[in-house]
């Protein structure tokens, strides 16, 4: 089962839902998921939002980051996680932010790419990237990173709610 059927299967398990904020992966994300049969029941949408105006004004990004940071940030990654679950009112929220290529953006090499995932109770984690190749296979791979940074979490979530419910044992 691929990462993207993977992590559909266990929000719909847990009848929780998803959304995506994108930059550098340009749509693919929720490309890869919408190819899934029945991703309807969890995936909400997603926002493409590749201009740094549009991080601020639809995902609600801290406009002082970005003019410090760039829009090449974990910081700007997990604010965009977060953004997108508030904004299509998603259970859990991804994003992705990076440098594809050809061309260095915000000081930032090519293969700079940060993912990150936020959760229903406020949680979340971001992974920092510095992947190989040419703009295809970064973009790829920042699909692939991402729908692993949030399967790993639902994982943990999941491991979580069973310790609760067991009394902490």
């Amino acid at each position: 089962m691929n990462s993207a059927a993977q992590v559909l299967e266990l929000l719909a398990g847990r009848g929780e839902t998803l959304a995506v904020a994108e930059s550098l992966t340009g749509g693919l994300v929720a490309a890869e998921l919408t190819s899934v049969p029945g991703a309807s029941r969890s995936f909400r949408g997603s926002v493409t939002a590749y201009a740094t105006e549009l991080k601020r004004d639809v995902l609600g990004v801290d406009g002082a980051l970005l003019a410090a940071r760039g829009a090449v940030d974990s910081g700007v990654a997990v604010q965009m996680a977060a953004g997108v679950r508030r904004v299509l009112g998603a259970d859990w929220g991804v994003a992705t932010t990076g440098v594809a290529g050809p061309d260095t953006q915000d000081g930032q090499p090519v293969g700079t790419v940060f993912v990150a995932v936020s959760g229903p109770d406020g949680s979340g984690n971001v992974a920092s990237l510095r992947l190989n190749g040419d703009r295809a296979e970064i973009r790829r791979e920042s699909v692939r990173s991402v729908l692993r940074l949030l399967a790993g979490e639902l994982g943990a979530n999941a491991r979580a709610q069973d310790t609760e419910q067991n009394g902490g044992n």
